[in-house]
């Protein structure tokens, strides 16, 4: 299944979409795309879609999901990515988080925060928990996991690398993350280590990549975290980016007002964002 949300920003409505792209209104079925449904979808099972009403227009599409208790990044968990940064691979996973309050529709403009002069750009493969847990086994993962999404990991580098404390600061400006536009399922998406990443700046591709090259796989991950924290139906984590950030670029090359970014997940859909001034 494909689960998303549409409508004005904070009044958003669940929907689905169907085999010919069009959004169906889960109003009826289910309250919102929220944690009680990410962690029971049977709710769903013996939905009839084709009696579901279509959505007209083209309406605003939200983060796919409501209620995200954490966002959690993962840095340098591309080896290629390492390599452009000039930095080794990590010997376990990087961790860090990103505030709720920077998650935004997957179309919402990018914007620069105040002071800041090293906005970058990573598209990346979000992971959405479902049932969740504690010490979870690598080979039970992707049954805590509820499913995949799109995610801009927005970035000020300085902010991040250049300011005492840790990365969080240069990860959680307001819509730093950008999510959907749709959440589809474990079952739909197949294998997790093997889809194609892309974005394009102004419409130049600027990121190439492949899941096969993260370092730390998604069941990995899952499992990594949930020895440290638990993970709760409706947290995300951002696996991240490979090459191509405007950090790695010689010279840098940082996010202006007036650029476009377009970017995408194989299989999960793509975004695009206006980038302004806050």
């Amino acid at each position: 299944m494909k689960l998303l949300r549409y409508g004005d920003a904070g009044q958003e409505k669940p929907g689905l979409l169907d085999v010919d792209g069009n959004i169906r209104d889960l109003s009826r079925v289910v309250d919102d795309i929220d944690t009680k449904l990410l962690s029971d979808f049977s709710v769903l099972n013996n939905v009839n879609i084709a009696n579901l009403p279509v959505v007209s227009g083209e309406p605003r599409i939200g983060a796919p999901v409501s209620g995200v208790g954490k966002v959690i990044g993962i840095g340098l968990n591309y080896s290629d990515h390492a390599e452009e940064a000039g930095m080794d691979v990590p010997s376990e996973p990087i961790m860090f988080m990103k505030a709720t309050s920077s998650i935004c529709g997957p179309n919402d403009p990018v914007i620069i925060p105040r002071g800041s002069e090293k906005t970058d750009w990573e598209v990346e493969l979000g992971v959405i928990i479902g049932k969740g847990g504690k010490y979870i086994e690598e080979k039970d993962a992707l049954d805590a996991v509820a499913g995949y999404c799109v995610i801009n990991d927005v970035s000020e580098r300085a902010f991040q690398i250049e300011r005492q404390g840790t990365w969080d600061k240069g990860k959680s400006a307001d819509h730093f993350c950008p999510m959907g536009p749709w959440l589809v399922t474990v079952d739909e998406i197949g294998d997790p280590q093997n889809k194609d990443l892309w974005l394009d700046l102004n419409g130049i591709a600027t990121q190439r990549g492949n899941t096969n090259k993260m370092v730390y796989g998604v069941t990995y991950v899952v499992s990594y975290l949930s020895q440290f924290m638990t993970l709760h139906p409706g947290d995300v984590i951002a696996t991240g980016t490979p090459p191509g950030v405007g950090m790695g670029m010689k010279p840098p090359m940082f996010l202006k007002v007036g650029d476009v970014l377009e970017l995408g997940v194989e299989g999960l859909g793509r975004q695009r964002q206006d980038v302004i001034a806050d």
